[in-house]
């Protein structure tokens, strides 16, 4: 029978976690909420308690048909006939624990890198234990977490393997599909996670692991729909972008944004122009009401405080728990050390549908160590097209989501397709917040249209660059302090036409390609 990898308990026995419970009461009541394994961990017990407790831990898995394996501790699994055990790089090395154990006695290792898992492969292992995937109480050093990134990366050099893969480090009731959803490589996915405290230090370790188990079980609200591959992609995008526009007008969606307060005022009279619903709301505990209107949330850190990133993260976790659309604007991405943390963070805190910004934000994003920006602006390029096309379609397919690199020239991608921009006016670089407000545009397309996250975003951005465009032509605008007026009027212009099902705004105006990489 194959192992179910897919829920897998670690016991953690400390007081703090435990509260003063037994411990196989616990672990039964984590069983009855659906865990599939259970790894007994305990370093620091004596022998005889090991044993002890060991065997009652195992009266209660085999009355749940539910594996037990002991951490390290072959002697201690064959005392109890345990199912198996579990090994540390500095545990019992396997050719001994094979020797020692029953035929079919089932031996997981725990690695963190490619090459302790192609060894642990080529002993034949039964499964292994990937991280540390996030930080926990008792792993700090944020130089060995794998994140969901690392962790696909890792999955990818191993996909000609069979052999089963559980994440553990920092997975919980927030992050589990997450982890699921975006660790999974072309070719290999996680076959589980491993729950400590989630589970364990939970005041209802049933309810706590059977939430778990629905969640593992689900697809996230907030994955990517699969898209048919058609021959004229483009020209079919194209036939779809009238009809999207007019469904975001109809649709008055709200977007909350945690923007930068020097753009804040252009950003919401642009969303009062398209005709959506801003709100501007920093305070992250806020977005526990303001999800449940299912508009979308904007991340946008071009004025970063001490309080920002704990905001962002709760909100995060407020839009994603409901699978509303984010996005994120890494302002200034790689302009300081403090910015340089703050990616990092939310990248390991969050799923992004979108994340859009200039070749220096999304390189510093993609985690090119090269970058370094002067304030907020992109810097010189040191891209051309087909290799900016590259890093937009690499990042989406690492992240799994849509990423917008903006220029003069814009890249879109959803990881497969991959779309160039030429519209817009050089006006739109002279005036503060245009940048911005296209991640503000975006987000009310995502919540108005979330079967297609790449459509969706393309509509609001040529909407956008069109108005531009009309703005510009206008014979009295004659720079950027003209411009802008001129533009919010293009764009309810565009609003009111598209309300009204004319379409002659869009009608060959669309400077449009797919880039074939």
């Amino acid at each position: 029978m194959p192992l179910d990898l897919s829920l897998y308990l670690v016991t953690d026995s400390t007081p703090a976690i435990l509260k003063g419970r037994d411990l196989c009461t616990v672990v039964e009541e984590a069983c009855k909420g659906g865990v599939t394994i259970v790894q007994y961990r305990d370093k620091t017990s004596d022998t005889g308690d090991l044993i002890e407790t060991a065997s009652k831990l195992h009266q209660v898995t085999k009355k749940y048909g539910v594996p037990l394996l002991i951490n390290d501790r072959v002697d201690v699994a064959l005392a109890v006939g345990a199912e198996g055990v579990h090994l540390g790089q500095d545990d019992m090395v396997f050719e001994a624990a094979k020797k020692l154990l029953p035929k079919d006695a089932i031996i997981g290792i725990s690695t963190s890198t490619v090459e302790q898992a192609k060894k642990a492969i080529a002993d034949g292992a039964d499964y292994l234990g990937i991280g540390a995937m996030f930080a926990t109480p008792t792993k700090t050093n944020t130089k060995a977490f794998l994140g969901t990134a690392g962790t696909q990366a890792f999955l990818s050099e191993i996909s000609d393997s069979s052999v089963g893969t559980v994440a553990i480090g920092g997975i919980n009731h927030s992050n589990v599909q997450r982890v699921l959803y975006q660790s999974k490589s072309p070719a290999k996915g996680l076959d589980g996670v491993a729950i400590v405290s989630a589970i364990v230090g939970a005041e209802d370790p049933k309810a706590s692991a059977a939430k778990l188990a629905e969640l593992i079980k689900n697809t996230p609200m907030f994955a990517l729909t699969p898209q048919p591959s058609r021959a004229n992609e483009v020209e079919a995008l194209l036939q779809d972008i009238p009809a999207i526009v007019r469904k975001m007008v109809e649709a008055h969606p709200l977007v909350h944004n945690m923007i930068n307060f020097v753009v804040a005022n252009f950003v919401a009279n642009v969303a009062l122009s398209i005709g959506a619903s801003p709100i501007m709301a920093p305070y992250g505990d806020e977005a526990k009401d303001l999800c449940k209107f299912d508009g979308a949330l904007l991340i946008n850190m071009g004025t970063l405080t001490s309080e920002s990133v704990s905001n962002y993260q709760k909100a995060v976790q407020a839009y994603n728990g409901r699978g509303n659309p984010v996005i994120y604007d890494p302002v200034g991405a790689a302009a300081t050390g403090i910015r340089r943390n703050a990616v990092s963070t939310l990248m390991a805190g969050g799923y992004f549908d979108l994340i859009k910004g200039n070749e220096g934000e999304i390189r510093q994003v993609w985690g090119s160590n090269a970058v370094q920006q002067r304030g907020v602006d992109s810097g010189p390029s040191t891209l051309d097209g087909q290799q900016k096309a590259k890093l937009a379609r690499d990042l989406a397919r690492r992240e799994r989501n849509v990423v917008l690199l903006t220029g003069a020239v814009d890249y879109l991608s959803d990881g497969e397709r991959v779309i160039a921009v030429e519209n817009g006016h050089p006006y739109l670089g002279q005036v503060t917040g245009t940048g911005c407000a296209i991640g503000s545009v975006s987000g009310c397309f995502l919540a108005a249209h979330r079967s297609d996250k790449l459509l969706a975003v393309l509509s609001g951005l040529l909407l956008f660059e069109i108005a531009a465009e009309n703005a510009a032509a206008k014979e009295y605008v004659r720079g950027p302090g003209s411009f802008v007026p001129a533009f919010l009027d293009e764009l309810y212009a565009i609003r009111t036409a598209a309300s009204k099902g004319d379409d002659g705004w869009f009608v060959g105006r669309a400077k449009v390609h797919e880039v074939k990489l």
